[in-house]
C-alpha cells in the first residue's frame, strides 16, 4: 500500500497555483503532513481523495480512500448516518425488513449486515454513544460531529485515509480516544493537524515548504529538531558565503588599485624607452591586466553563486501578523451580563475569560444566544465562530473583509489582508473555493480589522485552522489587544498564553458557574 505522487502540480481556475512539482511517497503507517497555511496541505490531500483533478503531473493508489473533510460541520443539514457514510446502506437494511425484495437492495448491502451494530460500536468506543443516526449536523457541537464523521472513515476500512484536523474541537478526553484510533489505525493514514500531541504520535513527518515535499522518518518533534540542526546549519553557511563574496569584492578592488598603479608608472617612463619597447610593455600589461580581472571575475562570480545556493537553502516561513487597533475601553465599562448558576456573571472592561466545558454541552449555543440576546451592554462586538459557516460563499475575499469596515478604501484593505497572506489576485477569490485555512483567516481578518474596533472580540476554537507559529502570532496580537476576550477552547496552552484571568464552566446541564479549575 502506498500513494505516490509524481511531479504533481494543481492551479485553480484562477490561475493561482496551489502545487508545483510536488514529488513523494507516503508508505504504510501514520504520516503527518506540516506546512504553513496556504502551503497546500489541504489542497493535496483533496488530489488524493479524488476531489481534485491534478493540472499536471500523477499520482499513484494502491487501493480505496477515505477521506475526513476539514469543512465537514458546514454541512449542517447531513445527519450522522451522512457523517459516517451509511445512509444508504441504512436505507437498503430498512427497506429490506419491512419486506421489500429488489434486488438492488442486497446488493446495496452485500456483506454489510451488521453495520448498524458495528457503527453504534465505534461510536460507543470514542465517546459519542448518545448521538442518534439521524441527527443532524446542525444539532451537533463541532466537537461530535467531527468524531462521529472520524468513526465513520474508520468504519469503511479503506486502504488509505485522509485525516484533515482530526482534533478540531476536541475536548481532552475526545483527543485522547482520537489518539488511541489513530495509533492502531491500519494501512496508508495521512493527517494533516495543528496538534503537536498528535503528530509526535506519528511514525512519520512530511513537510511541505516552498513547492517542494519533504519526508522524515520520525515524530513532529524529531523533525522539529532536525529541521532546526539543518537551518542553523543553513544559515552559518549563507553567512561564511556571504563574507566570502565581500572577501572576492574586497580582492577585486585592490587588484583594480594595483592595475591602475601599474599604469601610472608606465606612463611616466613611456617618454624614457624607445617606443616599440614601450608598446610591447603596453601590450603585455593588458594581457597581464585581462588576465587578473579575469581571475577575480571568476571568483567572486562563484562565491556570489555559493552564497546564492547557500541562501536557497534558508526556509523563509510567512505567517500571518496581526496587529489590533485600540478599542479605548475604560476599565469599569459593563459589556455583557451573564446568568449563570450562581447569579449574574459580568463582563467587565477589558477582561480575558475562558469558558470550558466538554464536547456537546451546548458551550457554541451559548455564545451565538448570546450575540443575539439583550445580555450584551455594548454594539461593539466581534464574533468568530467555530463553524465559520455566516460567511457569504458567492462574495470574494476582498468584499468579505471590506463589509466590516466599508469606510476604508479598498487598497487599505488589501494592505491589510496581505498580513493574513491574502495577496494579490487572492483577494478576487470567493469564499466558497477557499481552503479551512484561508476561509478561516477571512473570518479573522474581518473580525479583527472591523472599524470601528470590537470592545469585546468572542472566539470560539479560534487555533482549529492554523498552524502552530501562525497561533504564535495570534497570542502575540491577543496579548496586546487592550478589549475583553471571551474565548471557548480545549486548548490548554493556548489559554495559558492568553492570561486568561477568569474561567467559566459550563456543566452538562448547560450551566455556567465561574471556577478555578481546569475541566477534567
Amino acid at each position: 500500500m502506498s500513494v505516490i505522487l509524481t511531479e504533481l502540480g494543481f492551479t485553480w481556475p484562477d490561475g493561482a497555483v496551489a502545487l508545483h512539482g510536488i514529488t513523494g511517497t507516503f508508505g504504510p503507517g501514520a504520516t503527518g503532513l506540516v506546512g504553513d497555511n496556504g502551503s497546500g496541505k489541504s489542497t493535496l490531500l483533496r488530489l488524493i481523495a479524488g476531489d481534485l483533478t491534478p493540472t499536471s503531473g500523477s499520482i499513484g493508489i494502491d487501493g480505496d480512500v477515505g477521506y475526513l473533510h476539514q469543512n465537514l460541520t458546514l454541512h449542517v443539514e447531513d445527519t450522522a448516518a451522512d457523517l459516517l457514510g451509511i445512509s444508504k446502506l441504512l436505507a437498503a437494511l430498512r427497506a429490506i425488513e419491512a419486506g421489500q425484495t429488489a434486488e438492488v437492495l442486497f446488493d446495496t448491502v452485500g456483506d454489510d449486515w451488521d453495520v448498524e451494530a458495528r457503527a453504534r460500536a465505534l461510536l460507543d468506543e470514542i465517546g459519542v454513544g448518545s448521538v442518534t443516526l439521524d441527527r443532524r449536523v446542525g444539532e451537533m457541537s463541532g466537537g461530535e460531529a467531527m468524531l462521529v464523521a472520524l468513526a465513520g472513515v474508520r468504519l469503511r476500512r479503506t486502504a488509505v485515509t485522509l485525516l484533515d484536523e482530526p482534533t478540531n474541537n476536541l475536548d481532552r478526553a475526545a483527543r485522547a480516544a482520537v489518539y488511541a484510533m489513530v495509533e492502531r489505525w491500519p494501512g496508508v493514514v495521512i493527517v494533516v493537524s495543528h496538534d503537536t500531541t498528535l503528530l509526535d504520535q506519528l511514525s512519520n513527518t512530511a513537510d511541505i515548504h516552498a513547492g517542494r515535499l519533504t519526508v522524515f522518518g520520525g515524530p513532529y518533534q524529531q523533525w522539529r529538531a532536525h529541521l532546526q540542526a539543518e537551518q542553523d546549519a543553513a544559515v552559518q553557511a549563507a553567512r561564511t558565503a556571504e563574507q566570502a563574496v565581500k572577501v572576492e569584492k574586497r580582492h577585486r578592488v585592490e587588484a583594480e588599485t594595483t592595475l591602475a598603479r601599474r599604469l601610472r608608472t608606465a606612463q611616466r617612463t613611456r617618454d624614457s624607452v624607445p617606443r616599440i619597447v614601450a608598446n610591447m610593455r603596453a601590450s603585455a600589461a593588458q594581457v597581464s591586466a585581462g588576465r587578473l580581472r579575469s581571475g577575480h571575475d571568476d571568483r567572486l562570480q562563484a562565491a556570489r553563486q555559493a552564497a546564492d545556493d547557500a541562501s536557497a537553502r534558508v526556509r523563509i516561513d510567512e505567517h500571518i501578523r496581526v496587529e489590533l487597533p485600540d478599542p479605548q475601553l475604560p476599565a469599569g465599562r459593563q459589556l455583557a451580563a451573564v446568568e449563570g448558576g450562581d447569579g449574574t456573571l459580568y463582563v467587565t472592561g477589558p477582561e480575558r475569560i475562558a469558558l470550558i466545558g466538554p464536547n456537546g454541552v451546548g458551550k457554541t449555543t451559548f455564545l451565538e444566544d448570546l450575540m443575539r440576546s439583550d445580555a450584551l451592554r455594548t454594539d461593539r462586538v466581534g464574533f468568530l465562530p467555530q463553524r465559520l459557516d455566516g460567511l457569504d460563499d458567492a462574495a470574494t475575499v476582498l468584499e468579505t473583509v471590506w463589509s466590516a469596515a466599508p469606510d476604508i478604501d479598498a487598497e487599505t484593505i488589501r494592505g491589510q489582508l496581505a498580513r493574513f497572506l491574502l495577496r494579490g489576485d487572492s483577494v478576487h477569490r470567493t469564499v466558497g473555493g477557499l481552503s479551512g485555512g484561508e476561509r478561516f483567516r477571512v473570518a479573522l481578518a474581518r473580525l479583527l480589522l472591523a472599524e470601528p474596533p470590537s470592545q469585546l472580540v468572542i472566539l470560539d476554537e479560534p487555533t482549529n485552522n492554523l498552524d502552530v507559529t501562525s497561533v504564535d502570532q495570534l497570542v502575540d496580537a491577543l496579548t496586546a489587544y487592550r478589549g475583553a476576550l471571551l474565548v471557548v477552547s480545549h486548548d490548554d496552552a493556548f489559554l495559558a498564553r492568553l492570561g486568561i484571568d477568569r474561567l467559566w464552566e459550563m456543566s452538562e446541564a448547560g450551566r455556567i458557574r465561574e471556577t478555578d479549575r481546569v475541566e477534567p
